[in-house]
């Protein structure tokens, strides 16, 4: 009859940390975001003495992966532009568009959104916005090694010590459900 041995403590130890990992960046990812333009104000020319108020709006929020951008207008547009026609008000090759009073953008991926009202005027006066979207924040899934769990365990020898922790983290990143099978059967 072949009996099965338990895998040791730090092991266990290290595949609760990397299942509490994985659970935290669903969880994060899963939170989303709506943001009303400007809020109360909403999307429309800014006062002269205010031309800055779309930069100083986005600087004071932060935009993850799957928020949204809620664009409220009367009688104007919204323009998603590339950078270059963002500083330069050109709105004659839009990625995406918007002139019925209300759109509604998800921001997608990280890195930044150009967004331009579609009279040249308007955003040269100020009614223009960069988004910046956060990138999403890796998760600890190697953490500390299973040795700093268990202060009785034997140091590894010297000529492996490296090698062998690595291929187990290296496993685990891109290889979760076999790393974990794995280590059970060690």
């Amino acid at each position: 009859m072949k009996t099965t041995s338990l895998p040791p403590q730090s092991v266990l130890n290290y595949m609760m940390i990397l299942s509490t990992a994985i659970m935290a960046a669903a969880a994060v990812s899963a939170v989303a975001f709506e943001f009303k333009v400007g809020d109360e104000m909403g999307w429309q020319l800014p006062k002269p003495n205010n031309s800055e108020f779309y930069s100083y709006w986005a600087s004071i929020n932060r935009f993850q992966i799957g928020d949204s951008l809620s664009f409220e207008y009367n009688n104007d547009s919204v323009v998603m532009v590339e950078k270059w026609d963002y500083y330069h008000c050109n709105s004659s090759d839009p990625i995406l568009s918007f002139d019925n009073g209300k759109g509604v953008i998800k921001l997608d991926r990280a890195g930044a959104f150009y967004f331009i009202s579609g009279f040249p005027d308007h955003c040269k006066n100020g009614q223009r916005l960069l988004v910046q979207v956060l990138s999403p924040p890796l998760p600890d899934l190697i953490g500390p090694s299973p040795e700093a769990y268990d202060d009785d365990a034997p140091s590894p020898s010297s000529n492996n010590a490296g090698v062998s922790v690595q291929i187990i983290n290296l496993a685990v990143i891109f290889f979760p459900m076999a790393a974990v099978v794995g280590l059970l059967l060690l």
